[in-house]
């Protein structure tokens, strides 16, 4: 079984100690073992990157872009390598995996417009021979931590800003499938990054409690599940640090009685069942209008979630893979025995499904629940899985009250030709990502991702406009040459003009 290292200072690192399996989840098998990070290690990371911060910083931002513009053709030209170690060890069909990828490559894109981003603003005679300007200027040492479901662009969410904002970069992957993840870095390298700007190290939270009380660490980005994305936060900004942490989801997706329903079910069935569900932007919960509306629904997505293709990840043409670990399809098995007991009404019951030739593979069907109601923990916590709630209410009002009143506001959406509806669901809803008829709102990568409420711990957003500023701190500079023929007396008042 091989060995996957640490990446440090330009250097494969491996070490003895702590170390976990690598599972391929199509399989059930151990693949890789992955040696977790001692806090010696985590620190020769964190010299590395304090050594390589003062020429990097110094580094000017179109050389830095030049970077970004390599790195970026090597993305597109390893594209099918990536994707594979990608389905391998997450289980993401190939066609997910390589969607994955070009939505971080855009990132990459947005990065390589470092020198306009970065230019910083300039008031000339603000006061008698007087000028001022804004910088925006690197933190230093930062780090980000990322989760399992997005191996290839949660990091490209991260990195490729910070560098080209002048920070030196380690990243800490999930354990779970970090091989796309530790590649990725490498063609970095290749592009011609100096050594020392980005390491990648694996660990669990040892390695991230190090990270965290590391001084020299100033900033820290985080993906993941809500309560970890608290902790994080409230150790991370107790010891002065910048954090954005982003946390759970619970998505809904509202459908008017005006919908166009074919659209909205293909829509849904991407939303709810892609990649397994295992997406913090995947709708959970369909918020129907109407008895009529939800009678429709569900009887149009039952044959639909009957038919979708289930197999190996690696193989073409396949609409889900597995789930990513054997406890994890445990977990949302659990869920749907539990909104069984609640006296939801289960349509279709995906439990029980095995692939053929791959019978130890982490398999789990698609789920269907009607007659939902809020007090259900099916509908209040985040399943993760391939499991659609369908819940019933009787107006637009009522519909948004449920959602303003859920603790997570990640995304959310609404299927309607009435831009009345429409206008107002966006302007009331209580949520930090909005579709119509649009069923993933991600950003673009010049805009920025992020929730509401306990789906996002910080004051910006991940990527875009809002990266920058997160990685970049303002320095303001007042400028004044005197003429030489003039003196002027002291003044003790305060200064205005």
């Amino acid at each position: 079984m091989s060995v996957i290292p640490h990446l440090i200072n330009g250097e494969l690192v491996t070490e003895n100690g702590r170390a976990v399996d690598v599972y391929n989840p199509s399989t059930g098998q151990a693949i890789h073992k992955l040696p977790l990070a001692t806090r010696e290690t985590i620190q020769s990371a964190i010299d590395a990157a304090k050594a390589a911060f003062p020429a990097w910083r110094n580094t000017p931002p179109a050389k830095r872009a030049q970077v970004m513009f390599r790195f970026k053709q090597l993305l597109e030209q390893n594209e099918a390598r990536i994707s594979q170690l990608i389905s391998e060890e997450h289980g993401k069909t190939l066609e997910d995996a390589a969607g994955e990828l070009k939505r971080g490559i855009e990132n990459v894109e947005f990065a390589c417009a470092a020198p306009e981003i970065l230019k910083g603003e300039y008031s000339r005679n603000v006061g008698p021979n007087i000028d001022a300007w804004s910088d925006f200027q690197p933190l230093g040492v930062v780090a980000g931590i990322t989760p399992f479901n997005f191996p290839a662009m949660v990091p490209l969410w991260m990195y490729p800003l910070a560098i080209v904002c002048g920070n030196c970069f380690i990243l800490k992957p999930s354990e779970r499938d970090p091989s796309s993840t530790l590649l990725i870095a490498q063609l970095l390298l290749e592009a011609g990054l100096p050594k020392g700007v980005v390491s990648v190290v694996h660990g669990d939270k040892a390695a991230v409690d190090a990270l965290i009380e590391a001084p020299e660490v100033k900033a820290l980005s985080f993906v993941g599940s809500t309560p970890i994305a608290e902790y994080i936060y409230s150790e991370g900004t107790k010891r002065g640090k910048r954090v954005q942490a982003l946390g759970g989801a619970k998505n809904h997706a509202v459908l008017m009685p005006d919908a166009d329903l074919d659209n909205a079910v293909s829509a849904l069935m991407g939303a709810a069942y892609g990649s397994c569900g295992e997406r913090c932007m995947a709708i959970s919960v369909a918020v129907c209008v109407g008895d009529q509306v939800a009678d429709a629904l569900v009887a149009k997505l039952v044959p639909q979630i009957k038919a979708l293709k289930i197999g190996a990840g690696t193989n073409c043409g396949l609409d889900m893979g597995p789930l990513v670990t054997g406890q994890a399809r445990d977990k949302v098995s659990g869920y749907v025995e539990d909104g069984v007991a609640a006296g939801a009404t289960l349509v279709v019951d995906g439990r029980g499904l095995t692939v053929a030739g791959h019978e130890e593979g982490f398999f789990l069907g698609g789920c269907l629940f009607d007659n939902v109601t809020p007090e259900m923990r099916i509908y209040k916590e985040e399943i993760f899985g391939p499991v659609l709630c369908v819940v019933r209410v009787n107006s637009l009002e009522e519909a948004m009250q449920l959602i303003n009143d859920h603790e997570y506001g990640n995304g959310t959406c609404i299927f309607t030709r009435d831009g009345e509806a429409a206008r107002l669901f966006c302007d009331e809803i209580e949520v930090g990502m909005v579709g119509v008829n649009v069923p993933l709102p991600v950003p673009v990568a010049y805009h920025s991702f992020g929730g509401w409420k306990r789906s996002l711990f910080g004051d910006l957003h991940a990527y875009g406009p809002d990266g920058v500023r997160f990685y970049t701190r303002r320095k303001a500079i007042t400028q004044r040459w005197p003429q030489r023929a003039s003196h002027e007396a002291s003044q003790f008042a305060f200064p205005s003009l």
